[in-house]
């Protein structure tokens, strides 16, 4: 057999034997185009690495006092001012960030896990349960998210642990109607019929052949309902009912310097600032994701 003959076999035979690979490249090779993705993608790596080590290399602890020197604008001692307490900001944000991916992350994994089961559960048995679930599901979507989760902390009482579930709760519904419509689809294609003929059951049905098959969606709106998290979190601990005095957590931060909007700007600047960036992260980052793994986009 000639090179060339044997060059196009081997060739043929890489895009057959590795498919998943080939999609990953796929995948990625989409995701490099969006420029604006990558940006994204590298600020959240950046955020994540920060609030993993920066906590170790702060100058200042977070809670250390120095009233002499409170309200204090940007200086080389103190790169982001100091509060009303005279506490360093910026080792106040570097310990925050950390406490804001745990709430964004955390809540959006068990709202997820809890929406992705329902709605899968729904579209694959339907009839009289999947009226029950997707009824449920309408009372939720009925209430706006901060809304919801306004009232769950205001019952449960305002603390960190209370704003992660609040925030979950308001997750479900959403991925709970978006892996239901997925799973309306794929289990009426044909290689579920046959696999189901062959005596699977359907935890192995559900698990292993329609679960693989929607998660393009969920990864996409995992990534979009961290940004909202972290929005919302912020903002329930800017009203009083998250994290709690002497967190160093970025809505109660914001909340902090309102109150010295006009003689000390910073205070709140600074907190303000951050969240904006971590919400557009990974907002655009949700946006790359989405085009990167639709099969309608071309290539």
């Amino acid at each position: 057999m000639s090179e060339p003959a044997i060059e196009n076999q081997s060739t043929i035979m890489n895009k057959t034997t590795h498919p998943l690979l080939q999609s990953w490249k796929n995948f990625f090779r989409k995701l490099s185009k969006n420029k604006a993705a990558l940006v994204g993608g590298f600020l959240i790596l950046f955020f994540i690495v920060v609030a993993l080590i920066g906590p170790y290399f702060t100058p200042y602890q977070p809670d250390t006092t120095d009233v002499v020197n409170k309200l204090q604008p940007p200086t080389a001692d103190h790169w982001f001012g100091t509060d009303h307490h005279g506490r360093d900001i910026f080792s106040r944000i570097i310990h925050g960030m950390s406490i804001t991916l745990y709430v964004g992350f955390f809540s959006v994994i068990l709202g997820a896990t809890a929406g992705v089961v329902l709605g899968i559960i729904a579209g694959y048995y339907g009839g009289r349960i999947d009226a029950f679930i997707m009824r449920c599901m309408d009372v939720l979507l009925a209430f706006p998210g901060i809304l919801l989760a306004l009232a769950i902390v205001s019952v449960l009482g305002g603390s960190l642990q209370n704003v992660i579930i609040a925030v979950a709760v308001f997750s479900i519904p959403v991925f709970a109607r978006i892996v239901r419509g997925s799973t309306l689809e794929t289990r009426k294609l044909e290689y579920i019929d046959a696999i189901k003929a062959l005596g699977a059951s359907d935890f192995r049905i559900i698990f292993k052949h329609i679960l693989p098959n929607v998660s393009s969606p969920i990864i996409v709106q995992a990534t979009l309902n961290i940004a909202t998290a972290v929005l919302t979190a912020s903002g329930l601990s800017f009203l009083g009912l998250g994290a709690q005095p002497p967190t160093p957590e970025w809505g109660a931060m914001l909340a902090d310097g309102r109150n010295y909007l006009y003689n000390a700007p910073h205070v709140a600047f600074f907190p303000g600032v951050m969240i904006v960036f971590v919400v557009l992260a990974f907002n655009i980052l949700g946006d790359g994701l989405r085009d990167a793994l639709d099969p309608k986009m071309k290539d």
